[in-house]
């Protein structure tokens, strides 16, 4: 079964942590990555840009409308996220809670079960 492990990301949350704190969850970026792709259950990774590089297309009745942003009013963003192909969502939870982001108070992991997919070469 493929998982997304959606990181949430509150820009305020980040901007409180000690320097130390940060490097840690970068480091511990690199120690999870270690572990999903000697277990074989890693499938890719991708960081994304804040929002504000976005730009929003919306339907409008007929004629597609695109608006720079999405100007949430949400704190939290999908700042990123490990798709992994693991046996079960027991599992892709065990695995999310070694997601460094998930030890501090206003950061989040979003697991997802993935319902379709094409594109990949697997």
């Amino acid at each position: 079964m493929k998982f997304l492990l959606i990181m949430q990301v509150n820009p305020a949350a980040i901007e409180s942590l000690t320097e130390a704190e940060q490097k840690s969850i970068m480091n511990g970026h690199e120690d999870f990555m270690k572990t999903v792709r000697e277990s074989g259950e890693f499938v890719a990774t991708q960081a994304l840009a804040d929002p504000a590089n976005s730009v929003t297309v919306r339907g409008t009745g007929g004629v597609p409308a695109v608006t720079d942003g999405p100007f949430l009013e949400a704190k939290e963003f999908m700042g990123g996220y490990y798709l992994l192909d693991v046996e079960s969502k027991e599992r892709a939870v065990e695995l999310a809670k070694l997601i460094p982001d998930a030890k501090f108070s206003g950061l989040a992991i979003e697991v997802r079960p993935v319902m379709f997919e094409a594109g990949f070469d697997m």
